[in-house]
């Protein structure tokens, strides 16, 4: 038995439901084999392996965090040397111009500054957030995920999305109900 289509709206994606964390790490491996690109899982809670059985690959946002650090202390050094040793050079007590340790907190604080917008606005914009609302989110089974359900959702923009082949996947994979989600 297939996935019933709803003509009221469009197509979505589909949804299947897994009975335990292996099933759904097990079916997760299959998707990715079958080439799926647009498609996530869902649990209650963390499952070991399952990163590595969906294929997830390391993101950006590690380097994006290190580059905008590294950035924000070369940048205070930098405004620091420019304002004390070049623009406004100032003699006090014998002191040189410009003194690293002297410059430390600034530059410390520049780096923690622009690490953390980085990594805040590079998630936003990563993740597609802010998202208001998501078609899985009128399901009534896909509210269990967050208690003790397992959950697999193909999106159909997936270039190799079927109906019919993607149905028949989730459930040769183990799901144990293939729902029809729509926009």
């Amino acid at each position: 038995m297939s996935a019933a289509p709803k003509a009221e709206r469009a197509l979505w994606g589909l949804l299947a439901e897994f009975p335990d964390a292996d099933a759904l790490t097990h079916a997760a491996s299959r998707v990715r084999d079958a080439g799926y690109v647009r498609w996530d899982a869902y649990t209650p809670f963390p499952v070991h392996g399952l990163d590595d059985a969906m294929g997830v690959r390391p993101t950006r946002i590690p380097w994006l965090v290190f580059f905008a650090g590294a950035t924000g202390c070369l940048g205070g050094v930098l405004m620091q040397w420019w304002m004390n040793a070049v623009d406004y050079p100032i003699i006090i007590s014998g002191k040189p111009f410009f003194s690293l340790p002297a410059n430390i907190p600034v530059a410390f604080e520049l780096t923690i500054l622009l690490a953390s917008l980085t990594a805040f606005f590079a998630m936003l914009v990563f993740n597609g957030l802010p998202q208001l609302h998501h078609p899985l989110f009128r399901n009534e089974r896909f509210r269990r995920t967050t208690t003790d359900a397992f959950f697999i959702a193909i999106d159909a923009k997936d270039p190799r999305f079927d109906v019919e082949e993607t149905d028949r996947l989730l459930r040769g994979a183990g799901g144990t109900r293939v729902e029809w989600i729509e926009e």
